[in-house]
């Protein structure tokens, strides 16, 4: 009996969270440990349709560098990274867009299916939702730098009652070629061109902490005008300064709320949204 009261309790701390983001959208940047482990995939999973029945309209955008690796080993052929950027030369963009369009797009399609939900699969060619130009300063080859988001194919998505599901490959406006872009920098505009109320970035970290390799010192909200000082404190460095960039960016254009997740906790996207605890770091 108890475990029933318990599991009621559950529901009604979540309703008024479910009332406060009804029919708005939220995006979700999906990569990294939870995209590899399997228990951890089937939680976003949920999560996400979940969401979605409870009428918060989510649009996951995804990268895919692990099987982007995994591929480019399996044909032979050299991955070389420049400052920790991929370099993407015309072989190694035909692999990006065969992986990410193709077989890490469809398979979360279809995940989705398979649960019960209604998705979609897109990606940033189509409908021209993602345009960019070379990537200006070191030559990474053929790295995008988006300059456009027409978010029109994402939006009917969303109309129809789907679940939209991004890869970021862009069109390139300045040559006749697709453009491998940065997953998290995508994800932070398509939010500002979506009006979203939430942008979630999941990682594998948890979130920012103010001593490094210490959780218990997460720091659960940082306002944007702190962001420099943190960094200037190194509290804010390595991998995590592009994320805070990404998530500062999308605030400036409007999003209400961006949240750096730990996607080795199960369903920390559920405890992020719906309730009390919260389950990252916040950028307001």
């Amino acid at each position: 009996m108890s475990d029933n009261f318990d599991r009621a309790q559950i529901l009604v701390e979540a309703l008024p969270y479910i009332q406060k983001f009804y029919g708005k959208i939220v995006v979700v940047k999906y990569g990294g440990n939870a995209m590899i482990s399997p228990e951890l995939f089937d939680a976003v999973m949920e999560d996400i349709i979940l969401l979605r029945l409870v009428g918060i309209p989510v649009v996951l955008v995804h990268g895919g560098g692990p099987e982007i690796d995994a591929m480019l080993k399996k044909l032979g052929i050299e991955s070389k990274f420049v400052n920790g950027l991929r370099y993407t030369d015309r072989e190694t963009m035909d692999v990006v867009q065969s992986v990410l369009c193709g077989k890490v797009n469809k398979d979360l399609v279809a995940t989705l299916q398979r649960k019960g939900a209604s998705a979609v699969g897109l990606c940033g060619l189509d409908a021209g939702l993602f345009r960019a130009v070379k990537m200006p300063g070191e030559d990474l080859g053929y790295v995008g730098e988006i300059t456009d988001v027409d978010p029109g194919i994402v939006l009917r998505a969303i109309d129809a009652g789907r679940i939209p599901v991004v890869a970021t490959v862009a069109l390139g406006t300045d040559e006749d070629t697709p453009y491998n872009v940065n997953a998290d920098t995508a994800a932070a505009k398509l939010a500002v061109a979506l009006g979203a109320e939430k942008l979630i970035l999941l990682t594998n970290t948890r979130g920012i902490l103010r001593v490094l390799g210490d959780e218990d010192t997460l720091i659960h909200a940082i306002r944007t005008f702190e962001i420099p000082a943190l960094r200037n404190e190194n509290i804010i460095a390595g991998g995590m300064i592009p994320k805070i960039e990404c998530c500062a960016a999308a605030v400036t254009g409007g999003v209400r709320r961006t949240h750096i997740l730990d996607g080795r906790i199960p369903h920390s996207i559920l405890i992020e949204m719906l309730t009390d605890e919260g389950a990252g770091t916040m950028v307001y």
